[in-house]
């Protein structure tokens, strides 16, 4: 692994590259943040897909489009005289700090001075280390963390609007649930949720069976909320597991595809029961091999 030296040093050449490009390349030089944006979405996307396949080389690569991002849009902010990458670092590790008083308060740390609990930044004055307990697990932590947040000047101004309007909707149900759990409002025994999935389940079933669109969808989405939760409180991500589930399918179907073309039999001219021997044996090659 490289040395800090050299990490500055390969940071320091991004920057580099990336105002050349800006003062020399037309693409670069047209771009805004509103023409990088849909950019960014989907680098962001295809990290995660990379993260998702534990793909270490194309992590590594997709990591170096969404660093470019940041580098970029810190250039746009420089131009305008509105910040700069200095700034962008700057600003999150004084949030980090600040979000950390387990680690960077004096008593924790044994520094000289205690934190500047009186910075203009943040609305932290007179806050006293019995408003926040020893975080000796991560969950300790995550609960601290959103308290502080609602006291930063310009942080969040509730528990629940941290959570972005566009995030894909099954992650905003987990971050929703997640947040409420920050503050104490969850179940008490994660078993009590199973109550919960089967009342929603069978209120969505009772009007499926009346056969109304429109209250079958908002039951739909509270059975869909209530099994997100279960997932979050048996610590299991249901957006990962959802992933590794459409993945699945895909390789599945492709092998059914795959093999009708080898047979020469179209899928539209094949039998259920036809692709379904095929499904099978993809399934059986798949377990064959994990074993």
């Amino acid at each position: 692994m490289h040395t800090r030296e050299e990490k500055l040093e390969a940071f320091g050449r991004l920057l580099d590259v990336l105002d050349q490009l800006r003062e020399k390349c037309p693409w670069d030089k047209k771009q805004t943040n509103e023409s990088l944006r849909p950019n960014t979405i989907e680098e962001t996307f295809e990290l995660c897909d990379a993260l998702i396949k534990n793909d270490v080389h194309n992590i590594c690569k997709e990591l170096g489009d969404v660093l470019m991002h940041v580098v970029f849009y810190s250039r746009i902010g420089s131009e305008t005289n509105d910040f700069d990458i200095a700034d962008v670092c700057n600003m999150q590790a004084d949030k980090l700090i600040f979000r950390h008083p387990h680690i960077y308060h004096s008593s924790q740390v044994g520094q000289k001075e205690p934190l500047p609990l009186d910075d203009p930044r943040f609305d932290l004055a007179g806050l006293s280390e019995s408003e926040f307990q020893n975080a000796e697990t991560s969950d300790q932590v995550l609960q601290n963390w959103e308290q502080i947040k609602l006291r930063e000047k310009d942080g969040n101004k509730s528990v629940l609007s941290g959570v972005p309007n566009s995030l894909p909707s099954l992650i905003k149900a987990y971050r929703i649930q997640d947040k409420a759990r920050n503050v104490g409002f969850d179940w008490e025994n994660k078993e009590d949720v199973w109550a919960k999935v089967h009342e929603e389940l069978k209120e969505l079933e009772d009007e499926l069976k009346k056969e109304d669109k429109e209250k079958s969808t908002k039951e739909l989405g509270d059975f869909l909320f209530s099994v997100i939760n279960a997932a979050r409180l048996y610590k299991l991500n249901p957006d990962n597991a959802l992933e590794h589930t459409n993945q699945k399918f895909i390789r599945r179907f492709n092998y059914v595809e795959e093999h009708s073309i080898k047979i020469g039999k179209p899928l539209t001219e094949m039998t259920l029961s036809e692709m379904d021997e095929l499904w099978n044996e993809a399934k059986k090659l798949e377990n064959d091999i994990q074993e």
